[in-house]
């Protein structure tokens, strides 16, 4: 099968498993500069103090913007924030647009919102805002917001058309699949309830490899105006998600067989890492279920991934998929009608083989690019019914590609009720296997989305159910990963925040736990046009943070502004603060016969 022969060629010549140490790894030192002890040798560098931050010092804040541009923020954050105007802005736009033509209304665009939100139409026109932003402090990632303009009924046909297996189609599959992993029409427009997210709709192959086309091009524009800058992709971009779908529904199910086993061991509700099942008991539930034959599964659970303990925990567990244990054999459901195991992914007709099989090399492509032009790949969450296979297929290119530094980094959403699980996993698993931990921790983009269609479908909700437990969530998941960081100088996060008490947070526990800004071992990261009074004094005072930067042709990103325009309720209230210290350091300039301001 594809897949069995696919993962495993992503994979990097090391062993399965590295024996763990106790001892904490050496901290990874900065490189030797005006700070550094001269001499050689042995020395440690000395690191200059950390300066404190202030995030309600308004001149500090927007020292790198002129007077129009903190007017035109103005404008544009106050816009965002009036439901009217918000409820009637794509029929504004197309008014407008009318109007005015289509090169008036680019200028509009560029005057306000375009120019408020998004850097520019094309890789070299992006140029000086990178740089700029640069000399200041603040680097970028670079993300190319250009989406189809597509009606709710074309978006709806694409994900049906192409979520669907032939199988499926023909009526031989359809009642083998959990509803959770099938697509359903009323949320077949995946932009619908999605905040800031690009979305992608699959056409076909040689649009995959366009888009493949156009991250290759992002990775070029990083690599020219930095030695550490990003890209975000998202997996959607590259391939068919019928694969996806399928492939998480497979991933979820094995985990989920994996707890039903815990709940018979007596270890329902302890956290992932906590929770080790006996295997002479797993063995034999395993056997009484038919999926293999006993000699088969004994061959399964061996010294190799159980050391001498008896005991298999969910890595271990997790490891069987591949292709030691024949997938596509042993990755069963039951079929309700005859009530025999049949194989999950064995109906992949050659077609579908070949495009999963291409998604994987378009992978790989754009994670060699990265490797030749010194930029980290930075691989966005999805859907909760896609994201499964994201983060394994993720984590197969992170052991192949994160083994001397993370070139790779995964995406944590953390209103997920599992957040916590996933994280302390995938730390484990990079230091089980000897690769560099890379992780961007974010809130989530999808949650009334989300919480719609678990209530419409009829299965659990994977949102976490208050804001206030999505706060607390993002900073065990942050904590547990800067303890990492404190032992293993290569590991790297980003905390991707728009939440000053967040980004306080990790301050503070950087503090205490002693990592150094200068380490570069944690990343800030916010929105072009949202929260500048965090991410420039981060800068300024020396912390790794970047803004992420969408470009693109004004007509094709207006899918990208309207949702912009259509932030949150919260974090567009939120920019309350923000609009504040606008005002005040434009009434300080005018006070102070300073509107001519020039960043220098």
């Amino acid at each position: 099968m594809a897949l069995r022969r696919a993962l495993p060629a992503l994979r990097p010549c090391i062993p399965r498993f590295v024996p763990l140490s106790t001892a904490p790894a050496s901290r990874e030192q900065p490189a030797a500069g005006p700070a550094a002890v001269p001499g050689g040798g042995s020395a440690t560098a000395v690191r200059p103090p950390v300066p404190a931050v202030d995030f309600g010092n308004a001149q500090e804040a927007y020292r790198s913007r002129r007077t129009w541009e903190l007017a035109r923020s103005l404008l544009v954050l106050r816009l965002c924030a009036w439901p009217a105007l918000l409820a009637r802005h794509e029929q504004l736009l197309y008014v407008s647009r009318k109007l005015l033509g289509q090169r008036l209304f680019n200028k509009l665009m560029k005057m306000t919102f375009y120019g408020h939100f998004v850097a520019g139409e094309d890789q070299e026109s992006i140029q000086p805002l990178l740089r700029h932003y640069r000399a200041f402090g603040v680097s970028a990632i670079l993300d190319y917001g250009v989406e189809e303009d597509l009606s709710p009924e074309e978006a709806e046909h694409k994900e049906m058309e192409s979520c669907t297996s032939a199988a499926e189609r023909d009526g031989s599959g359809t009642n083998k699949r959990d509803k959770q992993y099938q697509a359903h029409w009323a949320f077949g427009d995946r932009r619908n309830g999605v905040i800031s997210a690009r979305t992608y709709f699959y056409a076909n192959e040689a649009k995959c490899d366009s888009h493949m086309e156009t991250f290759l091009r992002c990775i070029e524009a990083s690599g020219r105006v930095s030695d550490d800058g990003f890209i975000a992709i998202k997996l959607t971009a590259l391939g068919r998600p019928q694969f996806l779908l399928q492939f998480s529904e497979v991933l979820a199910k094995w985990r989920c067989f994996f707890h039903q086993m815990a709940v018979e061991q007596g270890q329902a509700g302890l956290a992932a890492m906590d929770t080790k099942l006996e295997v002479a008991v797993l063995q034999e539930s395993v056997a009484k279920l038919g999926i293999a034959s006993r000699a088969e599964i004994e061959d399964w659970f061996t010294a190799e991934t159980l050391g001498v303990s008896g005991t298999m925990d969910l890595l271990d567990w997790s490891s069987l998929i591949d292709s030691r244990t024949k997938l596509s054999k042993h990755l069963v459901v039951p079929n309700a009608q005859t009530g025999q195991l049949e194989p999950l992914l064995s109906r992949f007709t050659e077609e579908e083989e070949l495009q999963m099989t291409r998604m994987l090399q378009r992978m790989d492509v754009l994670a060699k690019k990265a490797t030749e032009m010194g930029v980290r790949l930075m691989v966005d969450a999805e859907q909760t019914y896609f994201q499964p296979a994201i983060s394994r297929l993720t984590l197969e290119m992170q052991r192949k590609f994160n083994v001397e530094k993370p070139l790779i980094f995964n995406t944590y959403q953390c209103y997920l009720k599992d957040a916590y699980d996933n994280v302390t996993l995938d730390v484990e698993l990079a230091r089980r296997e000897g690769w560099c931990f890379g992780a961007k921790l974010v809130r989530g983009a999808y949650l009334a989305q989300e919480r719609a269609r678990a209530a419409e479908i009829g299965y659990e909700d994977p949102i976490n159910p208050t804001y206030e437990a999505t706060n607390a969530m993002y900073h065990r998941c942050l904590d547990y990963v800067l303890e990492e960081l404190k032992h293993n100088a290569k590991a790297k996060v980003m905390v991707a925040s728009h939440n000053e008490d967040t980004v306080r947070f990790a301050l503070r526990r950087m503090e205490e736990l002693g990592l150094h800004p200068a380490d570069h071992q944690v990343y800030f990261g916010q929105l072009l046009g949202m929260c500048d009074q965090i991410s420039f004094p981060l800068g300024q005072a020396g912390y790794p943070v970047y803004k992420y930067v969408p470009y693109g042709p004004v007509m094709e990103v207006l899918p990208y502004l309207s949702r912009r325009a259509l932030e949150n309720s919260s974090l567009m209230k939120g920019t309350h603060r923000e609009r504040q210290l606008l005002w005040l350091e434009l009434l300080r300039r005018l006070r102070t016969g300073n509107l001519f301001h020039r960043p220098a």
